[in-house]
């Protein structure tokens, strides 16, 4: 587990959640796994008390489950959590990228998402997924914050952990460029004002996993709760 530097100010309670959810969502703690107080304790130099808050918060995030009598694991990677995470973000993103295409997008925004472009480039081959995850997210980011939709934006952040553990597994699966090839094919349809094609790429963007979910099932059979061949064979298994 990879523990960060606490903040000043920063409550134990709050440092817990912030290490916890950085390591659930890098799969430094991997799904399944279980996970110790005490231990959790020792290497965060925290009393129990906050680990055990933060444990019980995140269960609340279905990234924890506490078995009582048997302890603490990290939840297993769910496709239904993940396509509802992906439905909301494709609805509210679609419509971002026609805004900005219908309004223009300004000279300080687009030098922020070529900015932001480069740096996904320079860290491609990057061996730090984290990066990367981060560098991906800042770009969307940009595009709301382009057209004065942060809230937004933070809304869609706050649920989307349960995509960033499939986004982490997919870049440690394959080692590409095609999340940055899709960024920089939004960007094009953005620049020429096209709002029909960057529809379209944000939506193959977003729909990806969809395509390497079944090869991701197959590598990482212990990650996930429900294969997604079975949930494809069986619709009653879809949650409601």
């Amino acid at each position: 587990m990879k523990l960060l530097d606490r903040q000043p100010g920063e409550k134990a309670r709050a440092y817990a959640i912030r290490v916890l959810l950085y390591n659930i969502t890098t799969l430094e703690l991997p799904p399944g796994s279980s996970v110790s107080e005490n231990e959790l304790s020792a290497l965060m130099d925290l009393s129990r008390t906050p680990v055990r808050e933060a444990l019980i918060e995140l269960s609340r995030l279905d990234l924890v489950e506490i078995l009582p009598q048997r302890g603490s694991y990290i939840s297993k990677i769910d496709y239904g959590l993940i396509e509802e995470s992906r439905f909301m973000r494709l609805v509210l993103e679609t419509a971002v990228v026609k805004l900005i295409c219908q309004k223009g997008i300004s000279p300080q925004y687009m030098a922020q998402l070529e900015e932001n472009l480069a740096e996904e480039e320079k860290y491609s081959d990057s061996e730090d997924f984290s990066i990367q995850l981060e560098l991906d997210n800042r770009f969307h980011q940009l595009l709301f914050e382009s057209v004065g939709k942060s809230w937004t934006f933070d809304v869609i952040y706050s649920q989307m952990v349960h995509f960033d553990r499939l986004r982490i597994l997919s870049l440690k699966s394959w080692k590409d460029a095609r999340t940055v090839k899709d960024h920089q094919n939004i960007l094009y349809a953005i620049r020429q004002r096209d709002s029909e094609l960057a529809e379209m790429l944000i939506t193959r963007h977003l729909t990806r996993f969809q395509i390497e979910k079944t090869e991701l099932t197959k590598r990482y059979p212990d990650y996930f709760t429900v294969s997604p061949i079975q949930t494809e064979k069986e619709p009653g298994n879809h949650p409601s």
